[in-house]
């Protein structure tokens, strides 16, 4: 297989939504359900909200399965800018209303809230989707302050490769900061980046 070319589920999944396939839907939907509504939570800290919008991207996936393009990203990615994308304008909208309803506050601090939201959902699944071998590399450090040797140690290999799994994975966290204010682009451009 090409360095770019999708997995093969990926590319079939895509290929049956576009011709209307509505077991593609279900299987789809089985699949990454539970990303979609964890997604969709983590940036409306709201579970009925967060299901209106899991109903929403599943309605998106199903209405535009053109939209995903294969050589930019794997179909999961792909689900998840379109989740945080629709999660994210879903919260700004409800932040624009209770925000002209109260008064209180400025446009520049509901940005804030909302460019926080988004961050932390974008670093909730980059944890998530982060190789075990990266994974457990920080878990180690980080949570159970282990230094670098003892790091190495706990995973049975050298300094060199625990620092280099820390680097990769600290690597791989900092991007959940490097999205624009809003997160994503819009769902007709929702290829993952």
């Amino acid at each position: 297989m090409a360095k770019n070319s999708p997995p093969r589920w990926d590319r079939r999944m895509q290929q049956r939504l576009a011709r209307g396939e509505a077991a593609a839907l279900g299987e789809l939907y089985d699949r990454y359900a539970s990303l979609v509504h964890g997604l969709a939570h983590r940036v409306l800290d709201d579970d009925a909200s967060a299901d209106r919008v899991t109903r929403d991207v599943f309605g998106h996936l199903w209405e535009n399965p053109d939209t995903y393009d294969p050589r930019q990203g794997s179909l999961r990615s792909w689900v998840a800018n379109v989740t945080q994308d629709l999660a994210v304008r879903r919260l700004r909208e409800t932040e624009r209303r209770a925000f002209e309803a109260s008064g209180e506050g400025t446009t520049e601090e509901m940005e804030q809230k909302i460019r926080r939201a988004s961050a932390a959902a974008r670093a909730d699944y980059i944890v998530r989707s982060m190789p075990k071998p990266l994974l457990s590399a920080l878990e180690l450090a980080y949570f159970q302050r282990r230094d670098c040797r003892q790091t190495a140690e706990d995973l049975g290999v050298t300094e060199d490769e625990a620092r280099r799994r820390l680097r990769l994975g600290l690597q791989l966290l900092s991007t959940a900061n490097s999205r624009s204010g809003d997160g994503l682009p819009p769902p007709d451009h929702g290829r993952s980046r």
